[in-house]
């Protein structure tokens, strides 16, 4: 037992609990900190308490293994614990009882504060109300206003006194100045070096500048011309000053005095510059500010900048380029090539330079839009402008129309430039610029263009250019066409007679303008090259240059050209000169349009065609009508003109209704001319070829319709004959102008009216035509194959729907040349008519073919007769 209860307690507790071994058992000794441990494990102490309730000589041995169980130590060991258990219980339920009644005190004494502290909180924040209140006048009408009122009287005082302080200052400065000539107060200050220090000095020289003035006038009087402000108000202080004034030129003292104070801030303002440090500029800035409004730190500055150090050599140079590119310029069917690249470099260079100088003169400066202004007025009245008038110099040295282009191209990349600038806000960056940077800049922008826009020069520019590039490009058609006009003769030819004079007059001046002698080689050489001429033809005279029938033809590529180069003008113009003027330009390049493209070179030609449609009139071989094929040309020029005109020059007019109006009767009278001019040669055309057919019909055999006995007798070869010899030369002479025509004319409308019209004149031929044959019975199979003949040649034709009943009519005028009496009886009491659906074609008028057959004096065709 003693072994028992000593393993159980140095189990339990390391430290034993026993001194001596005790003969009956003890109860196990644990305490609550046995059960708070952490690898407490009911397992092993129950397994202890096992343990120790069994002696150490029965738990070993044989005779432990022999012996029967003995439960006793076991229940007195597990009594024990257990009685120990209930004490330990009992001691936690006491712990636990007290700590809870300590938690209730402090949970009391918790609620107590907080009750205190809200009243404690709550008496604060009224007192906080009432104090607020009073301030503000709410509850108490004088507690806020008298606050403010001492406030208001405090810095009253304040002020009188710093202007006391300042006018003491001022006077002991004065008459340091004027009794002793020194100004040893201001020059302490001054080298002070502070920048409140050298305001206060501008500022009190300003005002001993201002007294000088007023007591020592006759100082001044060099200055004002004349010392009238001796008298007046202060005449009497002044002779009294006069008296005790010393001998110093107080004005000259004082002026050196400011000179000194703003150079030694120049400088500063310059090694500040040098040396990166803004603080200290924007310090010389605003002192430098008060003596002439900065001018002189904004002058000292930009006259300083190294842009205008390093640009200054490149400003003046010459416009150097290849000779390619320049040749670009001025060829009118060329792609312009872009802005002039020194042009270029120096926008490009000016765009950098002015993001990068925003930022120190933000930084610099306190009055920064002022400084960033002269900046933008030197930048762009110093390098961009003398830069752009090189450039446009040697443009307009080439041509015309390169300096057009040079100047479209230059105002399109500066205003690029504007825009940017804008954009970046400068001073203003990330934001856009401001009010006052934006109007210069846009100032500056005008600056530079409006010169060349001035009244009319910009578009007269545009109108000689154009002048020159189409009396080029249709100087070898006015030859042609000039040395085929003759003297008028008729009343006629005297119509055109203005025609020939307005050819003559662009062919002169054409002529003179290259030989001019302002005008440039490259530009001479340029309207020689669209003129198709060589360099060696340029000396000889108009009667020696060689030109082509080709010469005279006209092109719609050279009018696409044309039409080209205008638009090229027009969307300049645009561009260019804004849109107040954009009515009366448009009607200028309408009026150059319609007298080079319509006069010279389309009504020029319509006029050639119809002299030769003329001349074939009298033809005594078969007439050449050749001539319509420029038609076609004509045609597809006028459509391509008149949409041009309709599409863009008359819209770009809306803003001026009586321009637009005067714009469309000069279309509409120009183009109604030409179509008239086209009508009249369609409608000689159709009289020529009728004349010619006349001719052909009256080479008619009367034999042909009257084979003779002997002609039938021989075989039949008569009837081998298709068609007489008259009407195969008409048909293929009709076969040939049909080609031709819709060679002139494409398959249209006026295809469509002149093809019927020249069909029913070729009709009506017919109709009196067989009024003047006697046929006989075989004649009469002749006239169906001549007239059927006729009637295949006119279906092949693009007739107008309503020609179709005239087929029936000569199919019926043929039959009555081949059908008995009693055929010809029964189709007149048949259809009531021949021809039947011929609509006009009425019975009487069949009697004259009737008596053209050789058996008229017969019964069977008498009586068919006295029917009609």
């Amino acid at each position: 037992m003693p072994a028992t209860s000593s393993q159980i307690s140095s189990k339990s507790h390391p430290p034993s609990t026993y001194s001596a071994r005790s003969v009956f058992p003890q109860a196990p000794v644990f305490t609550l900190d046995t059960f708070s441990d952490r690898d407490f494990i009911v397992k092993d102490f129950v397994e202890d308490l096992s343990d120790s309730a069994v002696p150490a000589n029965r738990r070993s041995g044989p005779a432990h293994q022999s012996n029967a169980f003995d439960p006793k130590p076991l229940i007195r060991s597990f009594e024990l614990a257990l009685n120990r258990l209930g004490d330990l219980s009992g001691d936690l339920e006491s712990k636990e009882n007290e700590l809870s009644g300590a938690v209730r005190r402090a949970e009391a004494q918790h609620n107590t504060n907080v009750q205190t502290l809200s009243r404690k909180l709550e008496q604060t924040v009224n007192s906080f109300n009432l104090l607020d209140a009073s301030l503000n006048g709410d509850q108490y009408d004088n507690g806020g206003n008298e606050v403010v009122k001492i406030g208001e009287k405090l810095e009253d005082l304040d002020r009188q006194r710093q202007r006391a302080l300042d006018a003491k200052f001022l006077i002991q400065c004065w008459m340091e100045v004027s009794e002793r000539g020194e100004l040893l107060l201001l020059e302490d200050i001054r080298r002070q070096g502070s920048g409140e220090g050298k305001v206060r000095c501008a500022h009190i020289a300003r005002q001993l500048m201002k007294i000088s003035q007023r007591l020592e006038p006759e100082s001044w009087s060099h200055v004002n011309g004349s010392a009238k402000q001796a008298n007046g108000l202060n005449g009497a202080h002044g002779k009294d000053y006069d008296r005790k004034r010393r001998h110093h030129d107080t004005r000259e003292l004082i002026e050196k005095f400011s000179e000194t104070l703003e150079k030694d801030l120049l400088k500063s303002f310059d090694d500040f510059y040098r040396r990166e440090n803004f603080e200290g500029m924007r310090e010389c800035a605003n002192v430098l500010h008060d003596f002439n409004d900065g001018a002189s730190v904004i002058a000292a500055f930009v006259n300083q900048h190294d842009f205008f150090i390093q640009r200054s050599q490149l400003i003046t140079d010459d416009v150097v380029g290849d000779a390619e590119t320049w040749d670009r310029l001025a060829d009118p069917d060329a792609e312009p090539p872009g802005v002039e690249p020194t042009l270029q470099s120096l926008v490009d260079e000016v765009k950098v330079v002015m993001q990068e100088e925003s930022v120190i003169i933000r930084r610099a400066f306190p009055y920064s839009d002022q400084v960033l202004g002269k900046f933008l007025q030197r930048i762009f009245q110093q390098s961009v402008q003398q830069r752009l008038e090189t450039v446009l110099e040697k443009a307009s040295a080439i041509s015309s129309l390169a300096f057009l282009r040079s100047l479209q191209a230059a105002r399109g990349y500066i205003s690029t430039l504007i825009d940017d600038l804008k954009a970046h806000g400068l001073t203003e960056h990330p934001e856009p610029a401001s009010p006052q940077i934006a109007i210069i800049l846009d100032q500056q922008f005008d600056d530079l263009f409006v010169p060349y826009f001035v009244g009319s020069s910009y578009i007269e520019r545009e109108k000689r250019s154009l002048e020159e590039l189409y009396s080029s490009l249709l100087f070898k058609f006015t030859i042609f066409h000039s040395r085929r006009r003759k003297i008028p003769t008729t009343f006629m030819k005297s119509l055109a007679k203005s025609g020939s004079e307005m050819l003559a007059s662009a062919r002169d001046a054409y002529v003179e303008r290259l030989d001019s002698s302002d005008l440039a080689p490259a530009q001479k050489a340029m309207l020689l090259r669209v003129a198709g001429l060589k360099d060696s033809e340029s000396a000889k005279t108009q009667t020696e240059i060689e030109v082509t029938e080709q010469d005279g033809v006209l092109s719609v590529d050279n009018a696409k050209r044309m039409l080209k180069w205008l638009a090229e003008a027009v969307g300049r113009g645009l561009e260019l000169s804004g849109g107040n003027e954009t009515p009366k330009d448009v009607s200028a390049l309408l009026q150059l349009l319609l007298g080079n493209m319509g006069e010279i070179y389309l009504e020029t030609a319509l006029d050639s065609a119809n002299d030769i449609a003329a001349g074939q009139e009298t033809a005594k071989n078969e007439p050449d009508v050749s001539y319509l094929i420029g038609l076609r040309p004509v045609i597809g020029i006028m459509n391509l003109m008149n949409t041009c005109i309709r599409t863009v020059l008359i819209p770009l007019a809306s803003a001026n209704v009586t321009i637009r109006r005067d714009m469309e009767k000069t279309a509409n009278l120009a183009l109604d001319r030409m179509e008239d001019k086209v009508n009249s040669i369609m409608q000689r055309s159709i009289d020529v070829v009728i004349t010619w057919i006349t001719k052909l019909l009256a080479r008619q055999n009367k034999s042909d319709f009257r084979p003779r006995d002997d002609a039938l007798g021989g075989g039949g070869a008569w009837l081998e004959q298709l068609q007489t010899p008259t009407c195969l030369s008409i048909f293929q002479f009709l076969t040939r102008i049909h080609n031709l025509a819709l060679t002139a004319v494409s398959p249209s409308p006026n295809l469509t009216a002149f093809l019927t019209e020249l069909a029913t004149t070729f009709r009506t031929l017919l109709l009196e035509h067989f009024k003047k044959f006697s046929v006989n019975a075989a004649g009469g199979i002749m006239v169906t194959k001549d007239i059927s003949k006729y009637i295949e040649l006119l279906r092949s034709w693009e007739l107008d729907a309503g020609f179709e009943p005239s087929f029936e009519v000569l199919t019926e005028i043929g039959n009555l040349f081949v059908i008995g009496p009693e055929a010809l009886k029964e189709r007149l009491r048949g259809k009531g008519g021949a021809g039947g659906g011929g609509g006009a074609w009425e019975r009487g008028d069949m009697r004259p073919y009737v008596l053209r057959r050789e058996d008229a004096g017969s019964v069977g065709v008498q009586s068919v007769l006295s029917a009609l």
